[in-house]
């Protein structure tokens, strides 16, 4: 055999050699990508059924921030063995992954626990769902305008409404009027929608000849979900509003709270004829539906607010005389209470209550003019 042919078979052996090996390398690598699959597969199903604990064992906090724990544990320990064994180990990346995977899991850990705390407590008290978005709307714009204007004129909330070549130049007939449109058509707070929800509903009682306690209004989450208290003789009617958006449903457990602190009310003051009515501006389950009918409570669904409502208060001092009116904005609109009796009404305009000799009601005394 000569020297060239000794080679070649030699070459031969080599590359027979090295598709061997390449072959286990690939059903080796098969096998581990096989095993990480499935790895993976186990993670994804643990991680469902962590979630899916949530939902259904709400009260079990730290036992389920636990099984969250272990969830990224796995997962973090997955990442770091993989950087130790891999053909080029990572040592230093490894340590890294599970020192930052640690932190990851106690932070992850505390905000599971505040999330189903949180959950819990909306589960048996609803109407803390309310909370949520509770934050009072200011945009930038506003800020700005506000800037512009004296401590003095601050004292006036029409100043939110208005710039200030608007506040000053404009008579106050117009001032006030663009000043209420404006307060209609800007964005508002959940909070304040609320309220003026509640106003909107009174309103409507007060026009049917009821004295109106407006208990949400001035009690906040202290009334226990009687947002209106309605007399007329020895009738009442308890009251809930719900402002709420449209794809929002009211549900079985909303029912039954407001059921409850009626049966409260009504153990209270048994001598009383009370009626119980949910006003809300979105849909009902029809779980809750039935519940309500067989619990006495009278369902006033999608029951939207007409903002063109009059909602000027007219209101004659019983100091002096003076007739003063209140926007909706105004410090002191929700303790002005309006007697027909003694001459006094809502308006829809500000022009209505200045033609009849009212004016305007609010703390700021006018500029101060040098002499």
């Amino acid at each position: 055999m000569s020297y060239f042919e000794d080679k070649k078979k030699e070459l031969e052996n080599m590359l027979s050699l090295i598709r061997q090996e390449k072959g286990r390398f690939e059903t080796e690598a098969r096998r581990e990508r096989n095993e990480l699959d499935e790895k993976i597969k186990w993670n994804e199903k643990l991680k469902e059924g962590v979630i899916q604990m949530a939902k259904e064992r709400q009260v079990g906090f730290p036992w389920l921030a636990k099984a969250y724990d272990e969830l990224l544990r796995i997962d973090t320990t997955n990442a770091a063995t993989y950087l130790e064994t891999k053909e080029r180990p990572a040592y230093s990346a490894a340590e890294i992954v599970r020192e930052q995977g640690r932190l990851r899991r106690e932070a992850v850990r505390d905000k599971k626990i505040a999330e189903y705390l949180v959950a819990y407590y909306e589960n048996i008290a609803p109407f803390l769902i309310d909370l949520k978005e509770e934050v009072d709307i200011g945009s930038d714009e506003e800020k700005k305008l506000l800037k512009e204007y004296s401590q003095e004129e601050l004292q006036d909330f029409a100043t939110h409404y208005l710039t200030k070549e608007e506040y000053r130049k404009l008579p106050s007939v117009k001032r006030n009027q663009v000043a209420l449109d404006r307060f209609w058509t800007r964005s508002k707070s959940k909070w304040l929608i609320g309220r003026i929800y509640e106003r909107f509903v009174g309103y409507l009682y007060e026009q049917k000849g009821y004295d109106v306690e407006y208990v949400g209004i001035f009690k906040g989450y202290e009334d226990l979900g009687r947002d209106l208290i309605c007399q007329k003789g020895n009738e009442f009617i308890v009251i809930q509003c719900k402002y709420w958006s449209q794809f929002r449903t009211i549900y079985e457990k909303h029912i039954f709270q407001f059921f409850g602190t009626v049966f409260q009310y009504k153990d209270e003051n048994k001598s009383k004829k009370v009626k119980a009515i949910f006003y809300t501006t979105t849909k009902v389950s029809d779980l809750a539906r039935r519940f309500a009918q067989e619990l006495g409570i009278q369902l006033e669904e999608n029951f939207a607010m007409d903002k063109q409502y009059p909602c000027i208060k007219c209101n004659i001092s019983r100091i002096d005389k003076t007739k003063i009116y209140h926007l909706p904005f105004d410090q002191q609109y929700d303790n002005t209470k309006v007697e027909k009796s003694r001459g006094e009404f809502y308006c829809a305009t500000v022009k209505e209550a200045e033609e009849v000799g009212f004016r305007r009601a609010f703390k700021y005394q006018g500029l101060k003019t040098k002499k």
